[in-house]
């Protein structure tokens, strides 16, 4: 009999795709779960810091200056999803180092440096992002970086 359970990467992205939609962003709903040993560590979704106005409630800075996705991280009220999972993994004391994490974006180059700082051994996720220097980075300390194949929406 086949075992009709999600692969455990399909499982990781499911929880991903779930979490991302926590995210106050107004662009794009993007989530992240740190995993180790089939165990999630930490989950984070793009959005404000705790105790500030959500992009919903102001409006988005990026939209209203007509930044380019992929460009001037700075100038967005949010943190991104990788961020927020490092960050609560952090508070909480959980160590990352040899981790994986579930992305529904390949990670920007200001995730992608903080992910190979953190020891981060391997990156999966669904949706590109228009972020070539993320790439290079990320090849470049040998941080394995996984396309999956489907959209966490199936049950096979």
């Amino acid at each position: 009999m086949t075992d009709p359970r999600p692969s455990w990467d399909e499982y990781f992205i499911k929880i991903t795709k779930q979490v991302s939609e926590r995210s106050t962003c107004l662009r794009r709903k993007i989530g992240a779960v740190l995993v180790r040993d089939k165990r999630i560590l930490a989950t984070g979704y793009n959005g404000a810091p705790s105790g500030i106005k959500h992009c919903y409630e102001v409006g988005c800075l990026r939209e209203a200056q007509g930044v380019a996705s992929g460009e001037r991280h700075e100038l967005c009220r949010g943190l991104h999803a990788e961020q927020n999972a490092l960050l609560q993994a952090a508070v909480y004391g959980v160590a990352v180092k040899g981790a994986s994490i579930y992305c529904t974006h390949q990670p920007c180059v200001l995730c992608a440096k903080m992910l190979i700082n953190a020891g981060i051994k391997e990156i999966f996720y669904m949706e590109g992002y228009p972020d070539s220097l993320s790439r290079d980075l990320l090849n470049e300390a040998g941080i394995k970086l996984i396309k999956l194949p489907f959209d966490g929406s199936k049950n096979t």
